[in-house]
């Protein structure tokens, strides 16, 4: 949200044979519980908490990392501690081949390296040696080769690994995990190197509870493969644009499944016709699918399918009678299709609805009519479409909404005073260019609102008065409009914000800087394109929360944004210029 004055939204989470001949008491079944911590937050937080007494576990965990190169071995420690010191080692980047090496034999559970820099087939020895122990390992994004894998044969208690962007992994590496027989959860994410011969390794895992296969393009007729995994309960093959009817086939005999993601393949409703006995599914993504409304003879046949996403499926209204079936949906995304005010018609019997989108569909106020029997709806997605101020009246009685977005709509100033009634509505996106000041006061009983955005619209600093009463406002957004410095003055007590957009309003100066100074609850942070230079920043320093940080086009340097962060800002990770 920087650069540009509007935008328009496209939509589609790791020395050998030390003798170690200690004591009972430092076994490893040994606890460190009388320290009293849970250890949920990197130990560099100690030194800036100061009015916060660091616990003893927190300042023996800060000494041993600062002063990791002079320890050989942890493994006379009982395996809590051992896996905190690991874990802040691992939060605080000090982790590395050499220093790894403390970790032999210490009979930890869980070893995540999700992203961290410079994991390769050298670390698998170490990690291997938790043996038995080991529960959980997140590998993703590593350079781990087949061979590298060939070490978790000695963990055969293994129940999670995630092995997500790891390419220079093929089918030989399937081999190498195919006696992990304990495993429940194995992710794969993108990787063009796995093909249906590899996922022969998959068929032993019998309790497996997970499989994440998400843009892997080799896999077309591997799917045979796990037609043993009955007690598999949620599958993702999604972005693998190779699956077609013939993968659904191993897939109905997987009762046990709640959760299917099969978007953006070339599965038709051919395909869906074999999902009709599995009763358990809640959960079906079939975006970007060639599927038409004759789906719905097959789905209506899934009594407890709760999330439909029937996405850019180039839908129309006919045959769409069908939808009415679905009686327990709760959420259903018909968004990017070819659907009319006629298709809504039949969403009337769907009650049990709590989030609906529609999308960029070709629904005006007519449409919205039907609407009004769905008292449960709690969101509603209706950006894009030809829905204007009539219309907002049928959704005037749906007071469990709480979030509403009108982005690219028609709505102007006069159709916001039907939302006045909506005392749930915490989140409302009006990113149109006709919303001015005027459509800001008919927000102002919406007390209970944490998100606003005004991307695009025509907001003032006489407008800004109306937002002082929304004290509880986490996020907002006033972009391109006409703020200056005296309408910052309307935004400075908003305490409870954590994300504050102001780009685009070229007047801002770096008084705006010093009157925000006092909401310390910042996470991120955006005034692009405005008079903002170097010399603002210093009243940026008791921000201590910032994330994130955005003054692109102003007369600040990437430099100037370094010496902040390394004096004032130890939690910045992410900022423009950089």
């Amino acid at each position: 949200m920087g650069a540009v004055c509007s935008r328009k939204r496209d939509q589609s989470a790791d020395v050998d044979g030390f003798h170690r001949g200690v004591s009972g008491r430092y076994c490893k079944s040994g606890s460190s519980k009388w320290l009293e911590t849970t250890f949920t937050r990197p130990v560099l937080q100690i030194q800036r908490e100061k009015r916060k007494c660091p616990s003893l576990l927190e300042l023996c965990t800060y000494k041993i990392r600062e002063d990791i190169d002079n320890y050989g071995s942890f493994s006379m420690l009982p395996r809590d501690l051992s896996q905190q010191i690991f874990n802040e080692l691992v939060n605080s980047q000090r982790l590395t081949d050499v220093t790894l090496e403390a970790f032999r034999d210490c009979a930890l559970e869980d070893l995540h390296l999700r992203d961290y820099p410079g994991v390769n087939d050298n670390w698998m020895d170490v990690i291997s040696s938790q043996g038995s122990s080991l529960l959980s390992v997140d590998l993703s994004g590593s350079d781990i080769t087949d061979p590298g894998l060939i070490y978790l044969n000695n963990c055969m208690n293994l129940q999670d690994l995630n092995l997500n962007y790891c390419d220079r992994i093929s089918d030989c590496g399937m081999k190498n995990i195919s006696g992990l027989s304990k495993l429940r959860s194995l992710t794969f994410r993108r990787n063009n190197a796995i093909t249906a011969q590899g996922m022969i390794a998959l068929s032993g895992l019998v309790n497996l509870l997970k499989l994440d296969l998400e843009k892997c393009p080799g896999i077309h007729g591997g799917l045979i493969h796990i037609k043993g995994m009955t007690k598999l309960e949620s599958l993702s093959i999604k972005w693998c644009n190779c699956i077609t009817d013939a993968d659904m086939k191993p897939l109905s005999g997987l009762t046990n499944l709640t959760s299917l993601q099969v978007s953006c393949s070339k599965v038709t409703d051919f395909g869906i016709t074999y999902l009709k006995g599995l009763q358990r599914l809640s959960v079906l993504n079939l975006e970007g699918c060639p599927v038409t409304a004759s789906c719905f003879d097959s789905l209506s046949a899934l009594a407890s399918l709760s999330y439909l996403n029937l996405s850019r499926c180039n839908l129309s209204d006919d045959g769409c009678e069908k939808l009415s079936n679905l009686v327990n949906l709760k959420v259903l995304n018909l968004g990017f299709n070819d659907i009319t005010d006629a298709c809504l018609i039949h969403l009337k019997g769907l009650t049990n609805l709590e989030s609906l989108n529609l999308d960029s569909c070709r629904i005006g106020d007519d449409g919205l009519v039907h609407l009004t029997g769905l008292q449960n709806l709690k969101c509603l997605e209706l950006s894009d479409t030809d829905v204007g101020s009539n219309g907002l009246r049928h959704l005037s009685g749906l007071h469990k909404l709480e979030s509403i977005n009108l982005s690219f709509t028609v709505v102007t100033d006069g159709g916001l005073r039907k939302l006045s009634g909506l005392s749930s509505l915490k989140s409302l996106n009006l990113d149109a260019r006709q919303i001015t000041d005027a459509g800001l006061a008919a927000l102002t009983s919406l007390t209970g609102l944490t998100h606003l955005d005004l991307f695009g619209a025509r907001i003032t600093d006489s407008g800004t008065n109306y937002l002082r009463n929304l004290k509880n406002l986490r996020s907002l957004e006033i972009c391109g409009g006409g703020l200056t410095d005296a309408g910052v003055k309307n935004i400075k007590d908003l305490s409870s914000l954590s994300l504050l957009n102001l780009s685009q309003n070229y007047n801002l100066t770096d008084k705006t800087l010093e009157m925000i100074s006092g909401l310390t609850g910042l996470i991120s942070l955006n005034v692009s394109n405005s008079r903002i230079t170097s010399a603002g920043l210093r009243h940026l320093k008791p921000l201590k929360n910032l994330r994130s940080l955005s003054l692109e086009s102003c007369k600040v340097t990437a430099n100037d944004i370094r010496k902040l962060q390394s004096a004032s800002l130890p939690n910045l990770v992410n900022f423009r210029p950089e």
